[in-house]
């Protein structure tokens, strides 16, 4: 018996065994079969549980698995020994690494989904307690393995021909049969978008949806979305229209695609285990500050803005979030810079803002952080992403456009906010979009310079 909590690994990966401190006198023990707080504290995944199993047998040499269900499990005895078994059923380099021993009620172990597990009673009345994270459903399907696999090569204390086995579990497939159960999945929410195609360049292997195949506005439809086959939701689904959401209708939508979608996409990411990344917008602020922190308080202009703001606050509810807030998005699609290009090559010589001042981000660089802060397991919360290099006013992209395109940057007009929107009925913007990188800066990643990927974005066009 172990005198204090202790964590050990395994040879697979994210199985561990811990060890309970049992304390007993002439009436019996106590322990602490599962304690949130000091268990992760030792590296044991918050897991969250959501269902309790107790398996009993009533003789010496009962064995169950080899089952790999599609769920984690933390594992423990309450009365009796058990030898246990478990073998790595999961795609990757680990498939087939079998790990065994004897457990009594000082030992528990986690073992994750995919992981096959089995267990030989050594004693008669012997009971094991299990929590699993995943409701159980009818019909599930998942891999399992024969008991007597010579690949693996269990050395079950009384043999199989003694032990009694259920039919079903004599009857599973040698390892060299088995499918390998596949990692959950990504989704790609908005797919279709400028965001969401390049989230899928980059993650090829990720399920895409748009709005007519799940209605992420609509409750009934998120929620029965299959989410246990996933792990991660990219949210580039958004209402961008700034001035549009002014009117009735437009505030309608934009409430509806900001704000209601994103609290829907956060409750199924707390309910499921889901890491949410959601995108968000330099318009959450007034533009009053010359830079902007992540924790600057909310200061939303117009009715966008405001929406947006509110999805900022509901995305925040999942425990596991990666928050993005960018500005002045360029990439495969309809946007400023490829608008300024089209001007420049018909001889246009357009007024542009110049008193309103901020970064360019790439889709391209926008993916490329989001896949960094995924990749290095970056602390969850609200990062701001643009490229690169010094704030610049939109005029200042026009003319570098312009210079690109073979044009005098003497073409293009500055112009006040007040004169360009003068009888156009235009939504209040932030003077100030220029976004503090340190945050984003201190995982690892260094972002772009924006004029740098300008000239490359303004050469692809042709």
């Amino acid at each position: 018996m172990s005198a204090e909590l202790t964590l050990d690994q395994s040879p697979i990966p994210g199985l561990v065994v811990l060890r309970l401190p049992l304390h007993g006198d002439s009436r019996g023990w106590f322990k602490e079969n599962w304690q949130r707080e000091k268990m992760q504290a030792l590296g044991l995944p918050d897991f969250g549980p959501v269902q309790n199993n107790v398996s009993f047998n009533g003789s010496r040499g009962t064995t169950r698995g080899i089952h790999a269900e599609p769920w984690d499990k933390f594992v423990s005895i309450t009365t009796g020994r058990v030898f246990a078994a478990w073998v790595d059923l999961r795609e990757g380099d680990s498939f087939g690494t079998v790990f065994h021993m004897e457990i009594d009620p000082s030992v528990a172990v986690f073992v994750p989904r995919g992981v096959g597990n089995s267990y030989q009673a050594l004693e008669d009345a012997t009971a094991y307690t299990y929590l699993v994270n995943e409701h159980w459903r009818p019909g599930i399907t998942y891999p399992a393995l024969d008991l007597a696999d010579p690949t693996c090569a269990v050395p079950w204390p009384i043999p199989l021909a003694e032990a009694e086995v259920s039919e079903k579990d004599r009857s599973n497939p040698r390892l060299d049969a088995v499918k390998p159960m596949p990692p959950k999945r990504a989704l790609v929410v908005g797919a279709r978008g400028q965001l969401g195609r390049a989230l899928l360049a980059e993650l090829p292997d990720a399920d895409a949806v748009d709005l007519d195949e799940l209605d992420v506005g609509d409750a009934e439809a998120v929620a029965a979305w299959p989410w246990h086959e996933y792990e991660l939701v990219l949210n580039a689904a958004a209402y961008t229209a700034v001035d549009p959401a002014e009117t009735p209708e437009g505030r309608v939508a934009a409430w509806r695609a900001n704000a209601t979608a994103v609290a829907h996409l956060a409750r199924a990411a707390r309910e499921h285990r889901l890491t949410l990344v959601h995108v968000s917008t330099d318009y959450v602020f007034d533009g009053t500050a010359e830079v902007h922190t992540e924790d600057e308080p909310l200061s939303p202009l117009g009715v966008y803005g405001q929406t947006k703001a509110a999805g900022d606050l509901v995305a925040a509810t999942a425990p596991r979030h990666y928050l993005l807030r960018t500005s002045w998005v360029v990439g495969d699609g309809g946007n400023f810079v490829r608008t300024m290009a089209g001007l420049a090559d018909r001889g246009v010589s357009p007024g542009v803002v110049d008193d309103q001042v901020g970064r360019l981000t790439f889709t391209t660089e926008l993916v490329r952080a989001i896949r960094h802060l995924l990749d290095v397991g970056a602390p969850y919360g609200t990062y701001n992403v643009t490229n690169g290099g010094p704030a610049t006013s939109w005029a200042d992209v026009a003319r570098e456009v312009f210079r690109l395109r073979g044009r005098s940057a003497d073409d293009v007009a500055a112009v006040s906010t007040e004169e360009y929107g003068r009888g156009k009925g235009l939504a209040p913007r932030p003077r100030c979009s220029t976004l503090a990188l340190d945050k984003l800066q201190a995982t690892g990643f260094e972002p772009e310079d924006a004029f740098v990927a300008l000239r490359r974005y303004v050469a692809s066009l042709g």
